[in-house]
């Protein structure tokens, strides 16, 4: 499956999240991160989040799409989520 993963994460915890996301899906934005993942791996990255955030305080809004190929991405400006791929 596709994912697209947004959040709005309070400032002590932001930094947890964005460096446990980062072992599932890619960074694309401050605050987004898409990429293919597994059911199981889905399953087990929201589990580890759910130990991370606060559910009073945060918010994390998560689209799923059966195929990638659905929907048509257009960037304007720079491409944040490369910079990971560079060696």
């Amino acid at each position: 499956m596709y994912l697209i993963l947004t959040y709005d994460i309070s400032e002590e915890r932001v930094n947890k999240v964005r460096k446990h996301l980062k072992k599932y899906l890619t960074w694309v934005q401050n605050s987004v991160f898409e990429g293919e993942i597994s059911q199981g791996k889905f399953n087990k990255c929201l589990k580890e989040l759910e130990k991370i955030i606060d559910r009073s305080e945060d918010s994390v809004y998560i689209y799923e799409l059966e195929y990638k190929r659905i929907f048509k991405k257009e960037v304007l400006g720079i491409t944040k989520g490369l910079i990971d791929y560079i060696v």
